[in-house]
């Protein structure tokens, strides 16, 4: 009873886990390096992961359409917003990072409406100004007008409690995520499509699968997959072409242990065991309700990251947090 909000909410602490060591790695090393290595540790479990459900370590049955629009959503979601996220994580930290990361849902919902014609109700609406609302809160403070300013200016200021580029970096990393998703489903729609071509149905078990589960299971880890052979790409093409100091940058990394554990923690927790939980809880509850339950992850961060990183946190941050997660509520309701 109630498996699959449990497992719903083992995905929302999976995700908290992997941003607090993603931040920790990311400052260690550089954003660069840290999705690099990460990344490559991602597409190794990806692979074994393949071969136990498809029989082969790569995407079976995926034509040249499905190729490109997944493509196109990892230089999005994975080259672009990876990027931007881990910037934002040494900027601002995980915490915040974690908070601007609910922009993806009014970006998801808002591209989706007008590339791939998705219904937006009144509530969808609604919640877009209260997650913008909530994000406000938390990152805007009040300053109080000094004693010799002029009448006409003594009123208290409105400002950004945050270094500006940390905010930036996250909110585009939000905002990727929400693209990179919309592009996704279109290539989840163009591999069904491929399938169907084939005379494959998503309930049948591939011939020489070590685990017999339906495509239908195994197909998001074959289009993660592909998302993630643009990302590596991306990453060590910023990192070797644009950087001179990008392949030393990446041979000390590989040397520091602290950070490959945090690679690596912050790659099981997240593209392996948070994604394949969060598609195990749709199989066991509502869509809707699995993603409010995911999408707990900037107020489950709250306390973790002010006890390991020593942060203060003020009741407007944790109000603003809370409020910005009923927003993102607000589009599965």
């Amino acid at each position: 009873m109630f498996f699959g909000e449990i497992l719903s909410l083992v995905v929302a602490l999976s995700w908290t886990v992997t941003a607090l060591f993603a931040e920790v790695g990311s400052k260690r090393i550089g954003s660069l390096p840290f999705n690099a290595i990460r990344m490559t540790l991602s597409l190794l479990f990806l692979a074994l992961t393949l071969w136990l459900v498809m029989g082969a370590p790569y995407p079976r049955f995926a034509d040249a359409g499905t190729w490109l629009w997944l493509l196109l959503s990892g230089v999005v979601g994975y080259v672009v917003g990876d990027y931007c996220l881990m910037q934002g994580y040494i900027i601002i930290g995980s915490r915040f990072g974690q908070l601007f990361m609910t922009l993806s849902a009014p970006t998801a919902a808002l591209l989706g409406r007008l590339f791939i014609g998705e219904a937006m109700r009144p509530l969808a609406v609604v919640g877009m100004f209260v997650t913008l609302g909530g994000i406000a809160l938390s990152v805007l403070s009040k300053q109080d007008p000094s004693a010799d300013a002029s009448s006409a200016s003594r009123h208290a200021q409105w400002h950004l409690s945050l270094p500006p580029k940390g905010v930036f970096f996250a909110a585009m990393a939000g905002i990727c995520q929400g693209a990179g998703l919309v592009l996704s489903k279109i290539g989840l729609q163009r591999y069904d499509d491929a399938l169907a071509a084939q005379g494959i149905t998503s309930d049948m078990v591939p011939d020489g699968a070590l685990l017999s589960l339906p495509l239908s299971v195994s197909i998001p880890f074959a289009s993660t997959m592909i998302r993630g052979t643009i990302g590596l790409v991306g990453f060590l093409l910023l990192l070797l072409l644009f950087s001179k100091e990008g392949p030393r940058q990446l041979r000390q990394a590989l040397g520091d242990r602290k950070a490959l554990r945090c690679a690596f923690f912050s790659m099981l927790f997240g593209p392996f065991v948070g994604v394949s939980l969060s598609l195990m809880a749709t199989q066991y509850t509502a869509t809707g309700i699995a993603q409010t339950i995911f999408a707990l992850t900037p107020v489950l961060i709250i306390a973790p990251a002010a006890w390991l990183f020593h942060q203060r946190v003020t009741l407007r941050e944790v109000l603003g947090a809370i409020v910005s997660v009923v927003g993102v509520c607000l589009f599965f309701i």
